[in-house]
């Protein structure tokens, strides 16, 4: 599929509601990239820690993120450690865990979920063009 803005607004009629958040970043990012592989790329490359998403800098922007989206995170968490033969959060996020809060239920591992989440479901959004398959 080409990476038109067309393309893009009509996957939103599948999504899931973490999809469709993610699909309005990048809608209403379209006009500032002439390179739309960027929108795509800046946050894959950079990661949200870098704050190029403006809306998930903060832990109360980042946990609120988190709880809204928490069946659909947990989900792309377990699937993603499962397709690479990992079981543990430890396993994926490293140092970055805190091994004391296995459950993410304090602000640090709802954070890291939270950056997960949306980079995860940007790189699966992102791996339907054509445009994008090389570079992400």
């Amino acid at each position: 599929m080409k990476l038109t803005l067309n393309n893009i607004k009509s996957l939103k009629a599948n999504a899931t509601p973490l999809e469709k958040r993610v699909l309005n970043y990048v809608i209403n990012g379209w006009q500032s990239y002439s390179d739309k592989k960027n929108i795509f790329t800046d946050v894959l490359y950079h990661g949200c820690q870098s704050g190029i998403v403006g809306f998930l800098i903060w832990y109360t922007d980042t946990t609120r993120f988190y709880r809204q989206y928490k069946s659909e995170i947990d989900t792309l968490l377990y699937e993603t450690m499962e397709s690479i033969g990992i079981y543990a959060p430890t396993q994926l996020f490293g140092d970055k865990w805190d091994k004391e809060d296995p459950l993410a239920n304090e602000d640090y591992n709802q954070n890291l979920l939270a950056w997960f989440g949306f980079e995860e479901t940007l790189r699966n959004i992102g791996n339907r063009f054509e445009q994008l398959q090389e570079c992400i």
